[in-house]
């Protein structure tokens, strides 16, 4: 079982992957920041990261209080916890052209 350290404690690899959609941008920068030697929990917190700055673009274009601003909401929910579902059993779910460049990102 691989482990990451993040500010002196131990997480298992996957839950710090999971961990990376949690809070979307926040989540994804903490991990960015902090987890300098795993590929894997830095891939997800980049594309973390990604989408949920395009979620974000999105919803501020259609306006928070239309009814597709709600559907933002509730797509960025949905997603979060799929992707961090995915994350926690050990799946590499790359998002269409964002996972692509979370992945180069990353290859560096």
């Amino acid at each position: 079982m691989n482990t990451v350290k993040i500010l002196g404690f131990e997480l298992e690899e996957r839950l710090a992957a999971a961990l990376s959609y949690v809070l979307g941008i926040i989540s994804g920068l903490f991990m960015i920041v902090f987890v300098q030697d795993n590929k894997n929990v830095r891939f997800h917190a980049l594309q973390s990261i990604l989408w949920f700055l395009v979620l974000l673009l999105v919803d501020l274009l259609l306006g928070w209080f239309t009814p597709f601003g709600r559907l933002i909401s509730l797509v960025g929910f949905a997603s979060m916890l799929f992707l961090a579902y995915n994350a926690y059993m050990g799946k590499k779910f790359k998002i269409p052209m964002l996972g692509d460049v979370a992945e180069k990102v990353v290859d560096k």
